[in-house]
């Protein structure tokens, strides 16, 4: 699930996706994306305005190629698929589609609020999956944070629990509506945190690209003798001169993955108390 405010890029992001799942690009934002056969975009939420924006990053894709791999659906589904819980598998069975992207999920249900429709749409949601097909979800949230910044779980996001109960990832894009620089946060992992990062927008292309990030290696080079702390790394990471005890928590854990590759050396503190501290290991010294 891909969740945001208005026109802060969740379909500009939602294209690239696209082309990468059918083969016309091999990552998104530097991470790699498995080719799949077929994709079905469900483009319900404002399909002209839509189209325009796709004609930007598909605009000089062989339309040979897109009319094979890509099958477009505008407008509302045919029935609620909160509802009518078969249809959403039924729709990409009929476009034989191994993807979907539904554009937005308000459209595709009437009433996600209400905790029976949310849990009658993740009914259509797992049996889309179980069929073999990667679902991809657009939707809006529900308010911001404390006073008025990004919402930092997932209380914030529009509708019932079922919602993001029944997702494996919840990502965020925050910011205003048609900021070149958004921020993306993962707020629910199936196993590893991406992010946080800034995403920059190239609207006149439709391309996004991931804006510098932290560098824990070279912010242990400048350490020096003192090293590298999680609360240190922690400032970078989350842009924020008090991180929180969980954000000092998930520095950690990047420091000591990077320790397990052998990039970083931990030393720790000589009490129990004491922060461990990091540095440059052998091979990135020398």
């Amino acid at each position: 699930m891909l969740c945001a405010p208005q026109g802060v890029g969740k379909t500009t992001l939602a294209h690239q996706v696209i082309r990468a799942r059918i083969g016309l690009q091999d990552s998104v934002l530097g991470l790699p994306v498995a080719r799949g056969k077929r994709v079905l975009l469900l483009s319900m939420d404002r399909p002209a305005q839509a189209r325009r924006a796709a004609n930007r990053i598909f605009g000089k894709d062989d339309r040979k190629l897109l009319d094979d791999r890509l099958v477009v659906w505008e407008g509302p589904p045919p029935y609620d698929m909160a509802k009518h819980t078969d249809i959403l598998t039924a729709m990409c069975e009929a476009a034989e589609a191994d993807t979907v992207v539904i554009d937005s999920l308000k459209d595709a249900a009437i009433g996600l609020s209400e905790d029976e429709v949310g849990a009658g749409y993740n009914r259509a949601r797992q049996k889309a999956i179980a069929a073999g097909v990667q679902v991809l979800e657009l939707h809006h949230l529900t308010k911001r944070g404390p006073n008025g910044a990004a919402p930092n779980d997932l209380a914030g996001v529009y509708g019932s629990v079922w919602l993001t109960s029944g997702t494996g990832s919840v990502i965020l894009l925050w910011g205003e509506a048609g900021d070149p620089v958004v921020n993306f946060r993962h707020l629910k992992q199936p196993m590893n945190e991406l992010g946080p990062f800034n995403v920059i927008h190239d609207h006149a292309s439709g391309v996004s690209s991931v804006q510098n990030t932290a560098d824990l290696i070279e912010l242990a080079r400048y350490g020096g003798p003192e090293g590298l702390s999680a609360a240190r790394a922690a400032e970078a990471i989350f842009d924020t001169k008090t991180p929180t005890a969980a954000q000092k928590e998930k520095a950690r854990r990047r420091l000591d993955k990077l320790v397990g590759s052998g990039q970083l050396v931990k030393h720790d503190g000589p009490t129990k108390t004491s922060p461990a501290t990091y540095y440059l290991g052998l091979a990135r010294a020398s």
